[in-house]
């Protein structure tokens, strides 16, 4: 009789435990995840996200195409995106991703950069973002396998096509997830600006910062809570432990004061990494605002490397 009620108070323990695990990681979910989140730190000034607005009026006529396109995931959902086209036809394109809680708008500035010299660009809404479908982000899990069906698509429209990845915060651990998986050789150089090691080390730290609470139980409860409600785990968004696999030229930016992604976590990236590389820390920038804080160096670093392989 003593045993089984020893055995019974385990059991009711475990129990206790499971459901209260559950609770909490289904919340931390919920609050870090689902579409509509508005906790990024990404610094995007208002005017950079019209700077190709095609609602906006221009004095002259502009040296560009733009059509809005839409294609499927894997799992069903559809995704939206635009395309801009220079008046000269080339063979060059760039996807450029955006970043956590943002759309597609939120990196036309990059975009404009790329069509000023003769690409072609893709800029998508990543899934539970912008006009595409979804409920819940992945931190760059799924949204890679997105990411590798909008490069299928250019290649299979222009089969001569030489692609950049270029994705800020989320969207550079996105396209580092994305080369990881596997990619057409023509896919030649990715840029990743302020990604992080992982989405389970960033937000370990996030929950000390916001909740002040310990990454443990709570993180681990996270970890199985996403497995079992959103079909991956959150560690699973670890480009630290891909970044080795990545044969394409990679160049990493990152802002010194980013207080997101902490700059050391550029300092992992890069020696990890076995690929062609070159890494560019900018002073006084903060969570994806290099481009903003150090415009020139920015993108002539940007361009200087990526005419080394296309």
């Amino acid at each position: 009789m003593k045993n089984k009620k020893i055995v019974t108070a385990f059991v009711t323990v475990v129990l206790m435990v499971v459901l209260a695990g559950g609770y909490i990681g289904s919340y931390f979910i919920n609050f870090a995840l689902l579409r509509g989140n508005e906790q990024d730190q990404e610094a995007v000034p208002a005017a950079c996200m019209q700077v190709l607005d095609p609602a906006v009026n221009r004095q002259s006529e502009p040296n560009f195409t733009n059509e809005e396109i839409s294609s499927f995931s894997t799992d069903g959902l559809k995704l939206s995106a635009h395309r801009f086209s220079p008046k000269e036809a080339s063979n060059r394109w760039a996807i450029v991703v955006h970043g956590y809680g943002r759309d597609q708008n939120s990196v036309w500035d990059i975009a404009e950069r790329y069509l000023i010299n003769g690409y072609n660009v893709l800029t998508p809404d990543l899934r539970a973002s912008g006009k595409s479908e979804g409920r819940y982000l992945s931190m760059g899990y799924f949204e890679s396998d997105d990411i590798k069906i909008w490069i299928d698509e250019i290649v299979k429209k222009n089969p001569e096509a030489q692609i950049v990845l270029h994705g800020v915060s989320m969207g550079a651990a996105t396209v580092m997830l994305t080369a990881e998986k596997g990619v057409p050789a023509n896919v030649k150089v990715l840029v990743e600006d302020c990604g992080y090691t992982s989405a389970y080390t960033m937000f370990s730290m996030e929950l000390k910062k916001i909740f002040d609470l310990p990454s443990f139980p709570i993180m681990n409860f996270v970890d199985v809570v996403s497995r079992v409600e959103l079909g991956y785990f959150v560690s699973n968004a670890a480009p630290i432990e891909r970044i080795n696999k990545i044969t394409i030229p990679t160049l990493f930016i990152h802002g010194e004061q980013d207080a997101l992604a902490p700059a050391g976590m550029v300092d992992e990236l890069y020696n990890a990494a076995n690929s062609e590389k070159k890494l560019l820390k900018i002073p006084n920038a903060g969570h994806a605002d290099s481009r903003h804080v150090a415009a020139d160096q920015y993108y002539n670093t940007v361009f200087n490397f990526i005419d080394q392989y296309i």
